[in-house]
């Protein structure tokens, strides 16, 4: 039998192509510049800069600080609206989806803009509660980030369970903690990782609502304003660092759960 001269692989050479062009070069050209010195000549000193600096140091922690914050409000904030889509007696729940994901087709300044004139209206000077206003508007762009997971993971559980725990005398807090919550953890860890990465780097949000603090995005952005690659660049290795040990220790946690 004569075999074809088409593979299925090929389709893949494109995507690889691409892959290699405007992903693996780019990474390598920022690896580059941020493991060495002015001249051209390798050098570890900026990275140990990093981790000596305190303006680093500080902008690191601040970082996390509001990442955590985000993230933690927008799980209290999405998982009973999963729930209760997921498991709710609604003939069109997706549709009720739609609702919470709809924001997300508007250009992402014209949302903060007007949550901002919202803020504004509220407090009058946006600049008295920085922090605060930072949360809030990150918590309202990453909110459907963390629905969509959640409501993702819940629709898959077994109904069958929950009522065979209702069964053996389960109260419903007790069937939501060591039943649902449990069997809910990867639609958790994929909702976390999707708000707490970007909410590390995303500075537009605290330009807009008046935070004069950085956070790494603004940081990594005033050293590449100023011309400073090596700086600028390390940061970003350093952050891509922190991406790769996340997502390796949610992929561990997800495999765990489906085994």
């Amino acid at each position: 039998m004569k075999r074809s001269w088409f593979d299925r692989k090929q389709l893949a050479v494109p995507y690889l192509i691409y892959l290699i062009l405007f992903v693996v070069m780019p990474l390598l050209v920022v690896l580059y510049y941020g493991f060495t010195d002015d001249e051209g000549n390798i050098s570890f000193r900026n990275f140990v800069s990093f981790f000596t600096n305190g303006r680093t140091m500080g902008t690191l922690v601040y970082s996390l600080v509001i990442a955590v914050f985000v993230t933690v409000i927008c799980l209290i904030l999405a998982y009973p609206v999963a729930y209760i889509l997921a498991k709710g007696q609604y003939a069109r729940r997706h549709s009720f989806l739609m609702v919470f994901v709809l924001p997300m087709w508007i250009n992402f300044t014209l949302r903060i803009t007007a949550l901002k004139e919202i803020l504004t209206l509220i407090e009058g000077n946006l600049a008295y509660y920085p922090f605060a206003n930072t949360v809030i508007c990150m918590v309202y762009d990453f909110l459907p980030f963390m629905i969509m997971p959640l409501f993702n993971a819940l629709t898959k559980l077994d109904k069958s369970m929950i009522e065979a725990g209702h069964d053996l005398g389960a109260t419903f807090p007790q069937v939501l903690l060591k039943i649902v919550l449990p069997l809910s953890i990867p639609g958790i860890v994929s909702g976390i990782t999707m708000v707490f990465l970007p909410a590390m780097t995303n500075y537009v949000v605290l330009d807009m609502v008046y935070n004069s603090t950085y956070i790494m995005g603004s940081l990594i952005g005033s050293y590449f304003n100023t011309y400073d690659w090596n700086n600028g660049s390390i940061i970003s290795a350093i952050l891509l660092m922190f991406i790769g040990l996340f997502t390796i220790i949610t992929d561990k946690i997800m495999t765990k759960e489906e085994a």
